[in-house]
């Protein structure tokens, strides 16, 4: 099986040492189309864009690159409860039409009250999903071309549609990433791929079972993928030393503060990622060549491959038997761990890289008067874009 491997945009907090000024590098869009311009000419298949309060905002990040790149996808973020689902399937569909069909969209419920009440989002945990689960459902059906009336318990549309129509058809994939059962079961209902941060084997293959045992009783297949930081080097001994040097600066005092402010969200995913390093650094092999030390001061995935590109592409190869075909790989720097990556680990795998897509053509609409009537006494013409 082929393997698509995404890179990651750091639109915010990269450098050469973990939970330290030390090394930090300064993000702005100059560096942004550095690490998008050398993901793309390396072979990654696309990029993953953060969201959140500490990010910039990840839209305008996309719209942004999308110029100075040819094959490269982009994985942006959509936020219930944040924008409406008609809105926000206008601006999917814009997105993908301006970057020639290279937009995927990422579902993100949140698990941070307090940025979550800045954004107005006072809804618990399970009351989020089921607005996860309407926005969703609208989405989707707006982005296929179809007129929705919804009455949901959390949000209602009528006569909702899409006058330009997305260039992937029916429409642009949907990721989506949660461990609790009832993010479980948004997934095996609605969401095209499915993703895992970087547990053990042996829990992330329970995790997908779980995952594709209920889209299967809905009727579906998922695709999946994982989430996962990456430190190679030409020895597996310099990918360990590397590791040690990334967190090099943290003292016991930064990962007690960073454990409890990580322990107030309810994130199911993030609580699995605490207890495979329960805070301390004496264990942080938590399986082979798995390393949780990310995790002791980062929210998200955790945890990161180490060792040589074999001994790294070998571990893929595991969570590649399990199901799963895409990684999103990351690392400190950004920039150059690309580079290494490519360099030492591509040749060791099985890679699916994109084609450039080619100019479509793009038919030619009238103006729309009173927002939805398109004149039709003059024949349309096609233009070529």
């Amino acid at each position: 099986m082929s393997l698509s491997v995404f890179w990651f945009l750091p639109t915010h907090g990269d450098g050469k040492y973990l939970g330290t000024r030390e090394g930090a590098r300064p993000v702005d869009h100059a560096y942004l189309q550095q690490i998008a311009q050398a993901a793309d000419r390396l072979g990654f298949g696309g990029v993953l864009i953060p969201t959140g309060r500490s990010c910039e905002d990840a839209w305008l990040v996309a719209a942004s690159l999308i110029p100075v790149t040819q094959r490269l996808r982009f994985l942006v973020a959509l936020r219930p409860g944040v924008v409406s689902p008609t809105q926000a399937a206008r601006q999917a569909a814009t997105l993908d039409r301006l970057s020639g069909g290279r937009a995927l969209f990422n579902l993100v419920t949140g698990g941070d009250a307090s940025e979550l009440a800045g954004d107005g989002v006072f809804l618990d945990h399970c009351e989020r999903y089921e607005e996860s689960a309407e926005f969703t459902r609208i989405w989707r059906r707006v982005l296929e071309g179809e007129t929705v009336d919804y009455q949901g318990k959390h949000v209602s549309v009528r006569g909702a549609s899409l006058l330009f129509p997305p260039v992937q058809q029916p429409r642009p994939p949907l990721w989506f990433g949660g461990s609790s059962d009832v993010a479980q079961d948004l997934a095996a209902e609605q969401v095209d791929v499915y993703l895992t941060w970087g547990e053990p084997p042996q829990q992330v293959k329970e995790k997908l079972e779980q995952v594709r045992a209920k889209a299967a009783a809905n009727g579906r297949t998922v695709r999946f993928g994982i989430r996962l930081h990456v430190i190679v080097r030409e020895t597996t001994q310099e990918a360990w030393q590397a590791a040690d040097r990334l967190i090099s600066h943290l003292d016991d005092d930064t990962i007690t503060r960073a454990q409890a402010a990580l322990a107030k969200t309810d994130s199911v995913g993030q609580q699995r990622m605490a207890a495979l390093h329960g805070g301390k650094r004496d264990q942080l092999e938590i399986s082979p060549n798995l390393w949780a030390g990310v995790g002791l001061v980062r929210g998200g995935a955790g945890t990161a491959l180490v060792g040589d590109g074999p001994t790294v592409a070998a571990r893929i190869q595991e969570y590649a038997d399990l199901g799963i075909d895409t990684f999103i790989l990351s690392g400190y720097p950004h920039l150059e761990e690309a580079y290494r990556v490519a360099e030492l680990l591509f040749p060791h795998l099985d890679l699916d890289v994109n084609e450039a897509p080619r100019p479509r053509a793009v038919a030619a609409h009238g103006e729309h008067m009173a927002n939805s009537y398109v004149p039709q006494h003059a024949p349309h013409k096609v233009a070529q874009g």
